[in-house]
């Protein structure tokens, strides 16, 4: 049977439009599989293998980092000799952690000469223009003290099985160089203990050992004074006061008691927190180190630093800094200080820090002309108490009930950061993670406005971060906790066994400082 011409003409059209089908997917293939090689040999560049097998490294890459448009540097074709400072709008990845040596970025931004503006960096304004966005000095000032406190957590002995445990682990005249901080210019001139069995939770290491360096006492701070060198830097002789925090507040935050004490005068209604004023304040003439308070040791130093470099005819200031727990007893020793010294420039710098008193103890520390400034993360609780909830509620409710005595009052300017913009951390709840130091630190050097992403340009060490903690995000692959000493301080002797080994005569406590004369000179060479 013979077909009509007009059926040809429809299979001839079917059979063009098949054609043309196939040759578009060959097409969509062909571009498919170009991309996917393209993809995949960018992946395994020589000496520089970047993970990309997680939604994180996804975020890192699209949404994570901030680009300056003006002071960003350009993008050229990447070669695997370059450093990692022509890397830096690149997000972070497992390599990045590999030890290149020479090839290797910095991890500390420049620092500048601030002897003009010191005083409005140190809140003489009330930082005022300087926090949003947060000024590139400020920053680095904060993350200096941030780093003298974050010395007194490692550097003190957590382990329970020590004599030692509850002490520093090193002498005052080579703590900044056993933690690598003799960069930042400032030498130790004092230790400052706090009894240890007073009414507060446990707040305090403690031997379980028999034999101990001291049954009564911890190791809570330091005294330091900047080198001439930094003095010029910075335009005044800057004396330091960096007090130490707690190992895992979150727990026992939660159960502080909300009891008040009187401090100060009676007639000025000031009021504190009962466990930070009796760690500050106690004292007993049985014990080795705490025959003076905290408050009275740091006082008597302060009093000899600030008359010695006045007599020279230099201009001084205090600065007091601390987390946590730390934080509170700054605000104390500050108030002390400024009663004691009139007419110096005191600054007060906190971390995660609590609220400590009424709101008489705020107005008061205003008054005396103590410049506060509290850093605190969104997602810490610390700052949240004492009082997280009835406290909040009771000010709140009107102008009468904010102003009775115990009624906790936060002091001075907040500068809140969001960890959230850091395209390097888990996004969890973990309550001890938000408090640790080192997240307020790394999340602050990525900080630059609160409508901002983390900075392309943040410097600071990324692996500090998980120093004591587990906050990094797994495809970066840095361990957890991994700051701790070798073999748990365990060493292989002469004789083939493991043993703890003693400490050197220079790094064992000692209730007797050296003579205050010698400390202050020290300062100079």
């Amino acid at each position: 049977m013979e077909m009509s011409p007009m059926r040809h003409v429809k299979r001839d059209k079917k059979s063009s439009v098949r054609r043309s089908r196939r040759r578009v997917w060959k097409l969509k293939i062909s571009l498919s599989w170009s991309a996917i090689k393209k993809a995949v040999m960018g992946s395994f560049k020589p000496h520089h293998f970047h993970l990309s097998c997680g939604p994180s490294i996804k975020q890192l890459s699209n949404i994570g980092v901030h680009k300056d448009a003006i002071n960003a540097p350009n993008r050229t074709k990447k070669s695997p000799t370059k450093p990692l400072a022509a890397l830096l709008l690149k997000s972070y990845s497992a390599s990045d952690f590999i030890d290149y040596g020479d090839h290797m970025t910095p991890t500390k931004s420049p620092r500048e000469n601030i002897s003009t503006n010191w005083r409005e960096i140190h809140g003489q304004r009330n930082w005022d223009g300087l926090l949003e966005p947060l000024h590139p000095s400020l920053r680095r000032e904060i993350i200096k003290y941030g780093e003298f406190v974050e010395a007194t957590y490692d550097a003190f002995d957590f382990d329970p099985l020590s004599e030692f445990c509850g002490s520093c682990r090193y002498n005052s005249h080579k703590l900044f160089e056993e933690l690598g901080l003799t960069g930042n210019g400032y030498k130790v001139t004092k230790y400052i203990y706090a009894m240890s069995h007073v009414d507060v939770p446990k707040w305090f290491e403690r031997s379980e050992l028999g034999r101990t360096w001291s049954k009564d006492s911890n190791w809570m701070g330091y005294v330091a004074v900047s080198s001439d060198i930094e003095t010029e830097r910075i335009g005044r002789r800057d004396i330091v006061v960096a007090w130490r925090g707690t190992v895992a507040p979150s727990e026992w935050f939660m159960d502080l008691k909300t009891k008040l004490d009187k401090f100060g005068s009676k007639k000025l209604r000031i009021h504190v927190q009962h466990g930070f004023l009796s760690i500050y304040k106690s004292k007993s003439e049985k014990t080795r180190y705490n025959k003076l308070s905290a408050s009275e040791q740091v006082m008597e130093e302060l009093n000899r630093l600030v008359n010695f470099f006045q007599e020279r005819g230099e201009e001084v200031s205090l600065t007091i800094t601390g987390h946590s727990l730390g934080g509170a007893l700054s605000l104390l020793n500050a108030y002390e200080a400024a009663t004691t010294f009139p007419h110096l420039f005191i600054s007060v710098i906190s971390f995660g820090a609590p609220r400590v008193g009424n709101i008489f103890f705020k107005e008061k520390l205003s008054e005396l002309g103590v410049k506060t400034l509290r850093v605190v993360v969104k997602q810490d609780i610390v700052p949240k108490l004492p009082g997280l909830v009835f406290n909040k509620i009771l000010r709140k409710l009107n102008p009468i009930t904010e102003r009775l005595n115990w009624v906790y009052r936060h002091v001075g300017v907040q500068l809140k950061i969001d960890k959230v913009i850091s395209p390097y951390l888990k996004q969890d709840s973990d309550l001890s993670g938000s408090h640790n130091l080192e997240l307020y630190l790394h999340v602050l050097d990525g900080y630059l406005s609160n409508k901002s992403k983390f900075r392309w340009n943040a410097r600071r060490d990324i692996a500090l971060v998980n120093k004591s903690g587990d906050m990094l995000i797994e495809e970066l692959r840095i361990p957890e906790f991994w700051y701790q000493l070798p073999h748990k301080g365990l060493v292989l002797n002469k004789h083939g066994r493991w043993v703890k080994p003693g400490r050197q005569p220079e790094d064992i406590p000692s209730p007797f400082p050296i003579e205050a004369s010698t400390r202050v000179l020290a300062v100079s060479t």
